[in-house]
């Protein structure tokens, strides 16, 4: 793998796991993975209360960031963080290292978030920063967890039709683990699907079929660290109980989840580097600047 250099396009560098007694270790965790050939990390924001945060960590280790309000924090998003989002993304939308907007999208896993008062709450927001991205020309980054079908509804209501013959979006479908069909439809509107941590587990049969079998140009790689372990990070609900620690997920990992992505390919990782790397650069165009 030497020589390779990859592009995660998802992580969380500004999580608490990263952070030791008040001291943050996200300079550490970079360093860590630059030297397993990572060469760029794109850092998504998740609320209001971190945008500042994943912007000055982007600046700081060169990498790059987004703005958005996940799903997950929709419960506690208030009436004025869309006016504060879209105020950040008109302050910031000349910053080479704004390069998209997210993480956003619906979550129709967590029960909590699947009242109808909470449904329709997560709609809103959702269609709203659609609309923003679209209105400052980014890309958008979409958490999608049982929820593609009406992800994809707003991205066709808002995107329309570019009308000339191109898709009418960019982004990254995050941690994409729905049908063959879905992702077709992700493909067709212009996104790339992300594949992380979750691919190394062999129960996974479905998402590591549409690893294996998706055109390759529709791939990039990501870890969500802290989040998504791979397996080799992996400890069960027994093993917790008897003391043994998570393994914390990190950008250096995103080297080994490809070898296990290459292998069901049957491609050399130097090509998988190579393809995922330009598919995150088209997927996030302010990348190319970034990244020269």
């Amino acid at each position: 793998m030497q020589g390779l250099q990859w592009i995660d396009t998802h992580c969380h560098l500004d999580a608490p796991e990263f952070c030791e007694s008040n001291r943050p270790l996200a300079l550490e965790v970079r360093a860590q993975a630059a030297i397993k050939g990572v060469a760029h990390c794109v850092i998504p924001a998740v609320e209001i209360a971190n945008f500042e945060a994943v912007r000055m960590l982007a600046h700081s280790l060169h990498d790059s960031y987004c703005l958005g309000i996940h799903p997950l924090y929709v419960p506690r998003a208030g009436p004025d963080d869309l006016r504060l989002l879209e105020a950040q993304l008109a302050e910031h939308k000349d910053d080479p290292r704004l390069v998209a907007v997210g993480e956003i999208g619906l979550d129709f896993f967590v029960p909590a978030l699947c009242s109808p008062d909470m449904r329709e709450k997560q709609e809103q927001i959702y269609r709203a920063q659609v609309v923003m991205a679209r209105k400052f020309g980014l890309p958008v980054v979409l958490h999608v967890r049982r929820s593609a079908d009406r992800l994809l509804k707003y991205l066709r209501e808002v995107g329309g039709s570019s009308g000339n013959g191109t898709p009418p979006w960019s982004g990254i479908a995050h941690a994409f683990n729905g049908s063959e069909v879905q992702a077709q439809a992700f493909i067709d509107l212009g996104f790339k699907l992300g594949f992380g941590g979750a691919v190394t587990y062999e129960r996974a049969t479905q998402l590591r079929h549409l690893a294996q079998t998706l055109p390759l140009e529709s791939l990039v790689l990501e870890t969500d660290a802290p989040d998504i372990p791979p397996h080799w990070l992996y400890t069960t609900a027994q093993d917790r109980a008897a003391g043994m620690a998570q393994g914390v997920n990190t950008p250096a990992e995103l080297p080994r989840i490809a070898e296990v992505i290459a292998a069901l390919r049957g491609i050399s990782l130097a090509d998988l580097a190579l393809a995922t790397s330009l598919n995150a650069r088209q997927a996030l165009p302010k990348l190319a600047s970034l990244l020269v």
